[in-house]
Formats: C-alpha cells, structure tokens, sequence
C-alpha cells in the first residue's frame, strides 16, 4: 500500500513552485489500474485550467521518474495520474474549505455517527477550532470533529453556482473566428 502522506510530502512542494494549493491527493483503486487523483488549485479562483493541470501532471512525472532512477520509486505498481480541479462541488479537505464554504449545502460522511446518523446533509455552518457544525436537514444543527469526518464535499446547488468564480474565457472568441477563417480557406 502506497502512503498518501510520503505522496502528499513529494507532491505538495511542486504544487507550491507552480503557485497552486494542494486539495487532495488519493488513490482510488478501479477496474483497470488504480489512479493517483490529485486535486489542486489557484487561490484566487479556488480552479485549475487545462494548462495549469498539465503543468502539474509534468513536474509530478518528472519528480517521480527521477526518484524511480534513484532506486527510491515512491509508487511501486502501474497507476494513472489524474491531476484536476476541485470543480464546484468539491470536496472539503481543509480547515479553510469548512469555514471559506459555510452557507452552503454540504455533505459530510461521518467516521462514527452523530445523532444517529453516519451522514448528515444541509447547510454547512463552518467550523470553530477542529470542530465543523452543520444544519443537518433532518437533525437540525449538528457538530463534530474534524477526526470525526470520512468525507464531505459541497452539494451543487443554485447559490454555489452563483458564487463560483467562472474560469475565463478569455480568447474563446479568437478560437472560434481561428476556426471559421480556416473553414472557409
């Protein structure tokens, strides 16, 4: 089993050079080969864009291939790299996730359960030290710790879309006038 945190430690630093925050970084076994998932963002948008990924996807490849030669392979089986954006219903992974996200719609899978669910959905209250509340739909207001939480992610919604700074589209207009020139040639 490959350790996520000696991944997170190699990764990360790269991440940092290229100015982005590391989100997460998992690996999920599939029907193929298992996937290094690593999710990472720009602080002042909370995205990553295409070429941001790529740029990441590089260093990491490189990292790797390099500590491979050393004899130091960090993952010693077949896997696919995945590097992507958080998107709009992201996951909550950090302490600034819980309290830069509160007032929307969230969904936390517990380790042990409160009030009698291992599950609680509604509107995400924040967090005060390590310890995350949340209107739970059908328990009311809810707290528990940070150890406490399996998972959570943001539920799409109406307002999270709404207060989701778009990625730029700056030049979509030269692309597609690009391609209408080359069309009529």
């Amino acid at each position: 089993m490959t350790d996520i945190t000696i991944l997170t430690n190699l990764i990360k630093p790269e991440a940092d050079a290229l100015g982005f925050e590391l989100v997460r970084v998992e690996f999920v076994s599939g029907a193929d080969e298992p996937t290094l998932q690593i999710m990472a963002e720009r602080p002042e948008t909370g995205q990553l864009g295409i070429d941001d990924c790529a740029a990441l996807s590089r260093r990491i490849s490189a990292k790797f291939d390099a500590l491979e030669e050393e004899g130091r392979d960090p993952i010693d089986h077949a896997y696919r790299l995945e590097v992507s954006s958080p998107g709009i219903d992201r996951p909550l992974t950090r302490i600034k996730d819980y309290e830069n996200w509160a007032g929307y719609e969230a969904r936390i899978s517990l380790v042990d359960a409160v009030a009698g669910k291992k599950q609680l959905r509604g509107l995400l209250e924040g967090i005060e030290g390590d310890i995350i509340k949340i209107d739970d739909r059908e328990t009311g207001s809810q707290e528990t710790p940070l150890t406490n939480v399996h998972s959570a992610k943001l539920i799409l919604t109406d307002a999270l879309i709404a207060a989701t700074v778009p990625v730029s589209a700056d030049g979509a207009d030269e692309i597609e006038e690009q391609t209408l020139e080359e069309q009529e040639d």
